[in-house]
C-alpha cells in the first residue's frame, strides 16, 4: 500500500471527532512502520471514509474496552459503523471493499479460501515491524522495547 503519496507528518491524521460518520483505523502510533503505511492510507482513501486513533491514545481503551492493548499490539483493527471490528489482513480486505481505489485489490483478497493466508502473513508481517528501517528513528526509542 506504501506506493501512494502520503501526507506529511506534520500533517495530522483525521480523528473520528473530525469525522464523526467515518469507520475508525486503530493502529501502533509509535510504529514508524505503521504510522508510514496509514499515512500512505490516506491517500488511498480519496472519500474521507477513514479517522484513525493510534492504540496509545486513552480515546481507544475508553471507546473499545474489549480490544486488548495486547490485542492492538499484534493487528490493526478498523471499526465500521455498526461496531464490527476486522483485524490485521481482514481490515485490509475490508479496504478493499470500501475504498475505490483499492478495488482492484478485492478479487485477490476475496479469493474463498484465502483468508488464513493472507492472515498469516499479516502476523508474520506485524511481528517483526519494529525491525524494519532503522532503530533510532522511533519514537520514545519504541522499537528497541520490541526487538529484543
Amino acid at each position: 500500500m506504501n506506493a501512494a503519496p502520503t501526507q506529511t507528518d506534520a500533517e495530522p491524521l483525521p480523528t473520528p471527532a473530525e469525522r464523526p460518520e467515518a469507520n475508525i483505523v486503530i493502529f501502533d502510533g509509535n510504529c514508524r512502520m505503521c504510522t508510514a503505511q496509514i499515512r500512505a492510507l490516506t491517500w488511498w482513501d480519496c472519500q474521507g471514509k477513514l479517522s484513525y486513533l493510534s492504540l496509545h491514545d486513552p480515546e481507544v481503551a475508553r471507546r473499545f474496552p474489549d480490544l486488548t492493548h495486547d490485542m492492538l499490539m499484534e493487528q490493526m483493527y478498523v471499526v465500521d459503523g455498526q461496531g464490527n471490528r476486522y483485524g490485521g489482513a481482514a481490515a485490509i480486505r475490508y479496504f478493499s471493499r470500501r475504498l475505490r481505489r483499492l478495488w482492484w485489490l478485492a478479487p485477490l483478497l476475496h479469493i474463498p479460501g484465502s483468508l488464513p493466508v493472507w492472515q498469516w502473513l499479516y502476523r508474520q508481517v506485524a511481528k517483526r515491524r519494529y525491525r524494519f528501517g532503522t532503530l533510532n528513528q522511533c519514537d520514545n526509542d519504541a522499537c528497541s522495547l520490541h526487538v529484543r
